[in-house]
């Protein structure tokens, strides 16, 4: 029998784990928390010195001046006492610190069956990765059996629908749509409707991406709340409002805009992949507590998961998940 020829085929390397790609993203910029940490940590003293550079590095990484405050508070009350007495047991410490600020914001998303179709009003500023998130969360949803309704009600950006059309297919969701320059209102409207006549479990409803301080947009997503309650008064059930982390504090006053004139209830933070500022998940959670109930790192579907806090610190310090891996 002749010799199996060396030059057969292998499978390709396995896609690395959700919490790896995460630890990666949160470390390849040259200006990555995780890579200041490990700079400022080795050989140190803790010592006063020490503890104003590293406030100097959260405050950088946009942790924020609240929660910055309040882990450099408890951590050098831990000095003080002498329970902390070398880099090692500071940098466990502080991601204790961070895992303690991010929990209240550990909140999946949860599809109540009793309301269908259940209404996700995705909302967000331009260029946020809004429409991509509504896809990747389509294909989550149908992959859990849910039959789902996008509503194309991105009127204006040019290729929205097409984007939109593109990962309803691949989901296998269905996708109502009207012509370029339509009424957002009357495209959600026929959405609720054909929602309920099809017995559709999920209804995501895209939005055109706005600035939060541009107002009469800001008016016209309230306009398309209120079109949703008429056909049903409970809904929208989620207001999902999707975040850019490279905007840094930026984000943080969107979220303070947008939650203002919707009520938002579950936050979406997207492009971690791309940012050396992925402590402002911590400056929102701290400043406002809501829901993060997604975070992504790419474009792929697989490249969205739910938030965790034990493992969101960890990445963001720079150290191995507490759990393992998350496929």
């Amino acid at each position: 029998m002749p010799a199996e020829s060396a030059s057969q085929p292998t499978a390709p390397p396995a896609r690395q784990g959700f919490f790896s790609r995460l630890k990666a993203s949160l470390s390849r910029s040259g200006g990555s928390l995780a890579r200041d940490l490990r700079q400022l940590l080795r050989g140190r003293q803790i010592d006063e010195s020490l503890m104003e550079e590293l406030e100097t590095r959260l405050l950088s990484a946009d942790v924020g001046v609240e929660a910055t405050s309040t882990i450099l508070d408890q951590l050098r009350h831990r000095v003080a006492r002498h329970e902390l007495t070398d880099g090692s047991a500071l940098m466990t410490a502080l991601r204790s610190q961070l895992v303690e600020l991010l929990k209240p914001a550990q909140q999946a998303l949860q599809i109540d069956h009793g309301k269908r179709p259940f209404v996700i009003l995705v909302v967000g500023v331009n260029g946020s990765g809004k429409t991509t998130s509504i896809g990747k969360l389509a294909r989550r949803l149908t992959d859990d059996g849910q039959k789902v309704l996008l509503a194309a009600g991105d009127t204006f950006r040019a290729a929205a629908v097409e984007q939109l059309q593109v990962w309803a297919q691949r989901s296998g969701s269905m996708l109502l749509s009207q012509h370029d320059g339509a009424d957002p209102g009357a495209v959600i409207f026929d959405a609720m409707q054909s929602a309920q006549a099809r017995g559709v479990d999920v209804l995501l409803a895209d939005t055109a991406g706005r600035l939060h301080s541009q107002s009469h947009l800001m008016e016209e997503l309230k306009k398309v709340k209120r079109v949703i309650q008429r056909v049903m008064p409970d809904a929208p059930h989620e207001v999902l409002l999707v975040l850019d982390a490279n905007q840094g504090q930026n984000a943080l006053a969107q979220a303070e805009q947008f939650h203002a004139a919707l009520g938002v209830t579950g936050l979406v933070i997207t492009k971690l992949d791309g940012t050396a500022r992925g402590g402002i998940v911590v400056a929102i959670t701290r400043r406002l507590g809501l829901p993060i109930r997604f975070i992504g790192v790419g474009e792929q579907a697989e490249d969205f998961e739910v938030f965790s806090a034990d493992s969101f610190a960890a990445a963001l310090v720079g150290e191995d998940g507490a759990q393992g891996e998350s496929a």
